[in-house]
């Protein structure tokens, strides 16, 4: 390592081309300036200063010590940080996994009210689908999940609060043979259209699927967004979330079909390990509680498009 003036006299005389320059820069001596030069060369063994020239240049081997030093400077820097951050309760990061239900939009003032405390924290905000948000935290890839369905599973110090309750519509274009179909649907009616589904992203618990029976052929979206535009246009039919799809149902893009098997609404879940609560975690989980934001959330944007 090198000390703060040492990393000042290499900068100095790098950014002057002069030993001369150097020193009025650092006021000091020219004559200091030249001997904590020739110093820094016989610790190192090495020549760290091209003196041959019109102008006074780092050799390559001073220009690997000046950014390697500059750089441990920085990584010491930020670990006094880190360790000043960690002992004041403050996590070193946060790994939250949303189910993808919910819109990332939603989140975006959340995190702009956490940035604003300053805690240094490192956030990492990440989806899963269905049962693979309780996978994520199961296996440690999730600090806290939001927004997830089914109930809770047997996981090792697993706590959870209600995030709120979300209403499904058995929905069709227009264009689609079971906008004109006499309600309600039956199964056997519903067989032969393909249904549009947001797959279950689970990789080992097992998996699970709405709004499709057994033998009827389906189209596996992207997103619960992209599941409700493929409905619109007739690709496919099935449940979608009624507050999501206030304005496309009101304009007769979508048509909500009453089916004699009808869906319940979904609990929503916020879900923790209690063996591994900081300041953020005890902050986010104090926000999602709030009935302002959980409503919000549990809501979602309205498709208009």
């Amino acid at each position: 390592m090198l000390s703060d003036d040492e990393l000042a006299l290499i900068q100095a005389i790098h950014d002057t081309g002069s030993l001369t320059r150097a020193a009025a820069a650092l006021g000091k001596a020219p004559s200091t300036v030249s001997h904590a030069a020739r110093q820094l060369e016989t610790r190192f063994d090495a020549l760290l200063f091209d003196r041959r020239r019109y102008r006074l240049q780092l050799t390559p081997a001073g220009q690997l010590l000046a950014q390697e030093a500059q750089r441990l400077a920085q990584d010491v820097s930020r670990l006094t940080h880190r360790v000043k951050q960690v002992a004041g309760g403050w996590e070193e990061r946060l790994w939250i996994v949303t189910d993808e239900i919910l819109e990332f939009e939603t989140f975006v003032p959340v995190i702009r009210a956490f940035d604003a405390l300053q805690s240094g924290v490192s956030l990492r905000i990440t989806h899963e689908v269905l049962n693979g948000t309780w996978e994520a935290l199961r296996d440690g890839r999730a600090d806290i999940v939001v927004g997830a369905t089914n109930e809770p599973p047997a996981i090792p110090k697993l706590r959870w609060h209600e995030l709120g309750v979300m209403e499904w519509v058995f929905a069709v274009s227009p264009r689609h043979p079971l906008a004109k179909v006499r309600e309600p649907l039956q199964q056997e009616q519903l067989l032969p259209y393909r249904a549009v589904v947001v797959a279950d992203s689970s990789r080992t618990i097992d998996r699970r699927g709405y709004g499709w029976l057994a033998g009827q052929q389906t189209l596996a979206a992207p997103s619960m967004r992209a599941k409700i535009l493929l409905q619109r246009d007739g690709l496919g039919v099935g449940w979608l979330p009624r507050k999501r799809i206030q304005s496309l149902l009101k304009r007769g893009e979508l048509m909500e079909k009453r089916v004699a098997d009808a869906r319940e609404p979904n609990v929503l879940y916020v879900a923790w390990r209690s063996d591994g609560v900081g300041r953020a975690m005890e902050w986010w989980l104090s926000q999602l509680q709030q009935p302002r934001l959980a409503q919000r959330l549990v809501q979602g944007i309205d498709v208009s498009l």
